[in-house]
């Protein structure tokens, strides 16, 4: 099972690799890995996206919390979260096949932040299912390059999670 790690820690030389470096010397992979600043100047939040049984990640959970520089660590895969990644994608856009990609466009909610003859380069944000749902639709246009910034994630203030309610009945209404 995926699970989504919320990791605030302290600027500092080295914390980053002493987080990596203690997943990779368990065999771990992580799959996606977002750094940037967090709401208090000389701390950074990391969001990690890593595989593995809840046990197995439960025991990793309590090693991070143990390093130094390490300030809070959350497991955000059973909590309501805000999940969001940003994706550039190049795409083949013959000027035959563009009205086509525009429409994708629009309904993706995507933003043209380059034209070219033969190209168009295309911004996305949104969950990782969206992303993936959109580049196996512009496959057959022919991907030219793809960057993706990986899974970045903050607990939901509001507690509702709204997978439960995606999952819930088709009338919107909240589970009891």
């Amino acid at each position: 099972m995926k699970h989504t790690l919320s990791v605030l820690v302290e600027d500092e030389s080295g914390a980053l690799s002493r987080i990596s470096g203690l997943f990779a010397r368990r065999g771990f992979n992580i799959d996606s890995l977002a750094v940037g600043p967090a709401e208090l100047p000389g701390q950074s939040r990391l969001t990690m996206v890593v595989e593995g049984d809840d046990q197995t990640l439960q025991q990793m959970t309590k090693q991070l919390d143990k390093l130094l520089n390490v300030l809070l660590v959350l497991d955000l895969t059973a909590q309501p979260a805000v999940e969001r990644e940003l994706m550039l994608i190049k795409v083949s856009a013959p000027k035959e096949k563009r009205g086509e990609i525009f429409d994708l466009v629009q309904v993706f909610r995507a933003n043209v932040v380059d034209v070219a003859d033969e190209a168009l380069t295309l911004e996305v944000v949104g969950d990782p299912g969206k992303l993936v749902a959109l580049e196996k639709l512009l496959a057959p246009y022919g991907v030219l390059e793809i960057a993706r910034t990986g899974k970045i994630a903050l607990e939901r203030a509001s507690g509702i999670n709204t997978e439960l309610l995606k999952s819930s009945n088709s009338k919107g209404r909240i589970p009891a």
